[in-house]
């Protein structure tokens, strides 16, 4: 009797564990021949604009990193400033430029903050220049740049990210 049970019990999970692993199969995942392609599209957007260097930082939608490019010259600091800011728009599917507003307000004075606590999280970026990665709509990861503005930052990582949409999807 106990097999007969089992027996019905799996006839009745098996639909479900296929649509499971038909998901699973279907998720885009970064994977670095992508990363590699934003890094160089981001770092050629950086030379023919002239900004200081950067750091780039290419993270997974789990936030883990999948690749660090730190250019000669670039803020040494600024290689964890980009890690945060990728892991931040991976994590949270947003840009750090949104964080800032959440955080700041509009005028960047605090008035109108919807969330003026946000930036203190340990971790979290509230400045321009992390942009989440898609593919298919879903978030696939983030990258952060960091060593020129966080305007030059956020334009250095649309670069990249417009390099390798046909990639994406």
């Amino acid at each position: 009797m106990k097999t007969l049970h089992t027996i019905a019990l799996a006839a009745c999970l098996s639909p479900a564990w296929s649509v499971g692993a038909s998901a699973l199969e279907d998720k885009k995942v970064l994977s670095l021949d992508v990363a590699n392609a934003m890094a160089t599209s981001c770092l050629a957007h950086q030379k023919e604009s002239g900004y200081k260097p950067i750091n780039v930082v290419v993270v997974d939608d789990g936030g883990n990193i999948v690749l660090v490019n730190k250019q000669d010259g670039a803020c040494k600091a600024c290689g964890a400033i980009a890690t945060n800011k990728a892991r931040t728009a991976a994590l949270f599917d947003n840009t750090t430029r949104n964080f800032e507003k959440l955080s700041y307000g509009d005028a960047k004075d605090g008035v109108g903050a919807e969330l003026p606590g946000i930036a203190l999280v340990p971790g979290l970026i509230a400045f321009p220049g992390g942009l989440p990665i898609h593919a298919n709509g879903v978030v696939i990861g983030g990258i952060g740049v960091s060593g020129a503005s966080g305007d030059e930052d956020e334009q250095c990582a649309t670069a990249a990210i417009d390099a390798v949409s046909e990639m994406l999807n």
